[in-house]
């Protein structure tokens, strides 16, 4: 995510006349470099880190973010979330069975907070299946709804990032379990555009995974941009690209994950 990282014309030339500990190299990062789309939620994996060490010195259960400077590099296999600006390597991404997401970067991007982590999701073909948006599709709203109602008690399969959301809820209990459940830097936020009506086998599919989501927000097709204004998230992810441009447009670095990798093992 080198280029995401940081502006990309800038990195590659630091790159090649510098090298690579000249780029990572703090104090010296801006004479030559300035953030991408991705450095804000770089780092905010990077503070959550340092509260994790303040707690737990010696675990190795901390984000690790690998910077991708070359395409020779190849991802880790456990890779739980692959962000690019390169919908190319996004679909290689895919391809290995690695969840991917092509990222878009507002002109101006909004304030966001330095002592929270804070990632926003969509549900349906996102952190769930797309099984009940292909439902929608075929037989539209009132009979969407009508489903999901009968099928409320049903979890659904889990979707590209489910795993990601385990990765941040795993952190999150880390902190719980030292009493800083108020103070916890990760949260997370579900953002969709299912009503209340059809929340309810959301949140019962959370429950049957033995997960939490901080916030929950049904926007009963309203958009969703306006909310993540005032959630002010870290990153967005959503299957849509409607709700992408509509969140990059006021301010949010958004995430198009592509539906047709739901089928793919994370």
């Amino acid at each position: 995510m080198s280029p995401e990282l940081f502006h990309k014309e800038a990195e590659q030339q630091s790159y090649e006349t510098r090298g690579m500990e000249r780029i990572l190299d703090r104090e010296r990062m801006t004479e030559s470099l300035s953030p991408g789309p991705a450095f804000s939620f770089v780092k905010a994996l990077k503070m959550v880190n340092v509260r994790l060490r303040e707690h737990y010195p010696y675990s190795k259960e901390l984000f690790e973010v690998v910077l991708m400077i070359s395409n020779h590099h190849q991802l880790p296999i456990d890779t739980k979330l692959y962000p690019s600006s390169d919908e190319t390597k996004v679909r290689e991404a895919q391809e290995k069975g690695i969840a991917a997401a092509t990222m878009f970067a507002p002109e101006r991007m909004t304030e966001l907070s330095e002592t929270q982590l804070r990632v926003a999701f969509d549900g349906d073909a996102v952190l769930f299946s797309n099984e009940s948006e292909r439902f929608f599709k075929a037989h539209g709203l009132d009979k969407f709804e009508e489903r999901e109602q009968d099928f409320a008690k049903e979890p659904m399969d889990h979707g590209p990032l489910k795993g990601f959301l385990e990765a941040l809820v795993m952190l999150q209990k880390k902190f719980y379990a030292k009493g800083q459940r108020k103070n916890c830097p990760i949260r997370t936020y579900l953002v969709t555009s299912r009503g209340g009506g059809s929340g309810t086998r959301a949140l019962n599919t959370f429950r049957s995974w033995g997960l939490n989501i901080d916030e929950a927000h049904f926007l009963a097709g309203a958009p969703k941009g306006p909310m993540l204004g005032l959630i002010r998230p870290h990153i967005f992810f959503d299957d849509l690209m409607l709700h992408v441009k509509g969140a990059v447009e006021l301010g949010t670095v958004a995430c198009h994950v592509p539906q047709d990798i739901t089928s793919l093992a994370i």
